[in-house]
């Protein structure tokens, strides 16, 4: 008999919800019922459980909401139970049953996390970790990127985070971000899913050569605006100084001013467009934020007034900014720079967004051990924070301890396949300073995760990893990397509790 068919019978529908939960939780092993996934509704018991090697939702009773789900009905314990697997049908249903497992918007949240999974199977821990904390999980996080380097859709990540939220009985609200979308209907697609929080990259409409005009070709490219648009814009900045409520100032200078107007003015215009006419016409509370991390020069304090100070005057209402700043914030390993330079200009981009109202977003905030002290003191504890690779690295991490000859095959192909990789991602590792695993041991291997040249080599080239496939077309890890990270389900999930807590430990969030 299926472990979940012992735990079935007229307790199930009469006994207290947090007795059956204790008694789930006490005989895991046996039963494998998942303790925060019981739920009683309308006549029926619900949880989730595994099934002949799947996990799936179980429905138990006679109830009519069990004729809402599809699957297939067994008996057990004395009535019917429906098992019902994770599909995309189901999973509406579940959000349409349970409201707490749809993403709702973070507005007025003081801290936030993008968790992004790449896997979808990193949120359970992210849940058990933060469940006690003051802090909004953005769940599911991804970008078109992503999408297409792991081969799944909105609808997958979505569905993995609601799934997540009812296994562990998360009932205190999370987010979904479609990250680092460009185009209307890159957002339309997000907002189609459900997503709640909308991350509009506007590097495509930025002038990022302007940094680096001489001054002839800086006064030419500024004169072909328009005389209205540029008398405007000269009349609220140029020459101005603003104060900061912290006590600093701006000031516009002509040169540097002309230069900021350059590079910002289409991407404004861009932005502006896309909450007016994509956003706002769905009618509902969507988190939006803006990023202009993604060019070669950091943002200056001014650069980052201008921008949140033209959108707001043109009606658009920013959650929050992502502004680039010095130093290198690379992929999976601790933040490049100095640290001193960092929390002067930081603190002033903090003064900036709460002068306006917004919170000041951290992009690639994986691993940033260094600069975390600085973020949660500075701010206030008030940021949103992205984290997304670091949880592909903790699957790597456990492979290597659960599975090392996987992880060895895994090794072998991101070393052959990292030049591929390097396209989609900008980091400083040296393949030289990666050991040599021939002559590392099985007991080792783990540890590769510690070193910045290895850990890079396996964050970057996980799109490779999990699309190779073999001579006839079946997958060549991808089906390995699933079956070692469920059965060893509970290892990855303290890998990942370890890894962000210390995250959070750093952020002063306790």
């Amino acid at each position: 008999m299926d472990g979940w068919k012992a735990f079935c019978g007229e307790h199930l529908l009469a006994a207290d919800i947090m007795e059956l939960r204790k008694l789930a939780r006490e005989d895991f092993r046996n039963f494998r019922v998942y303790p925060g996934s019981i739920h009683r509704k309308d006549g029926c018991c619900f949880f989730m459980t595994w099934d002949s090697g799947r996990k799936v939702l179980v429905v138990y009773g006679n109830g009519d909401i069990a004729k809402r789900f599809s699957g297939s009905e067994t008996m057990a314990g004395g009535d019917t139970a429906r098992i019902c697997p994770l599909t995309d049908e189901n999973c509406e249903t579940l959000r349409k049953e349970f409201p707490f497992t749809a993403p709702i918007s973070h507005k007025g949240k003081r801290i936030t996390i993008g968790l992004g999974d790449r896997l979808g199977l990193a949120s359970p821990a992210h849940l058990r970790l933060i469940q006690d904390k003051d802090i909004f999980p953005v769940l599911a996080q991804q970008s078109i990127r992503e999408l297409n380097l792991t081969g799944r859709t909105y609808h997958d990540v979505l569905n993995a985070a609601s799934w997540a939220v009812f296994q562990e009985g998360y009932t205190q609200g999370f987010g979904a971000d479609g990250d680092h979308l460009k185009t209307p209907e890159e957002v339309d697609m997000a907002l189609d899913c459900g997503f709640t929080m909308i991350t509009l990259d506007c590097s495509d409409h930025m002038d990022n050569k302007a940094a680096a005009y001489d001054d002839r070709t800086l006064d030419e490219k500024y004169a072909a605006i328009s005389l209205p648009v540029r008398e405007a814009l000269e009349g609220r900045y140029l020459n101005t100084e603003i104060p900061l409520h912290d006590g600093s100032r701006l000031l516009f200078e002509d040169k540097e001013f002309k230069r900021i107007v350059l590079v910002y003015l289409n991407a404004i215009s861009h932005a502006v467009s896309i909450w007016h006419n994509t956003i706002m016409k769905r009618g509902k509370p969507v988190d939006f934020e803006l990023s202009i991390d993604e060019t070669l020069i950091p943002t200056t304090p001014e650069a980052h007034y201008f921008v949140a100070d033209q959108l707001i005057g043109k009606g658009v209402e920013i959650t929050s900014l992502a502004p680039k700043f010095c130093g290198e914030f690379q992929k999976g390993i601790d933040y490049i720079g100095d640290k001193e330079q960092f929390e002067r200009e930081f603190s002033r981009h903090v003064a900036i967004a709460e002068h306006f109202g917004y919170k000041i977003s951290i992009h690639s905030g994986s691993d940033k051990f260094s600069i975390f002290p600085i973020i949660g003191e500075k701010t206030h504890g008030g940021y949103h924070l992205k984290t997304a690779g670091t949880n592909w690295l903790e699957a790597v991490r456990t492979i290597a301890c659960k599975n090392p000859a996987l992880y060895r095959e895994m090794h072998a192909f991101a070393v052959e396949h990292l030049n591929e990789a390097r396209k989609n991602y900008h980091i400083s590792a040296d393949l030289a300073k990666v050991p040599d695993i021939s002559k590392i041991s099985d007991s080792g291997l783990p540890g590769l995760m510690d070193q910045d040249d290895a850990r890079q080599v396996l964050h970057i080239t996980y799109g490779q990893i999990l699309q190779a496939k073999k001579a006839d077309g079946a997958f060549r890890f991808r089906d390995r990397i699933y079956e070692t990270l469920n059965r060893f389900e509970e290892d990855y999930c303290k890998a990942l509790e370890n890894h962000i807590g210390r995250h959070l430990y750093r952020l002063g969030i306790q």
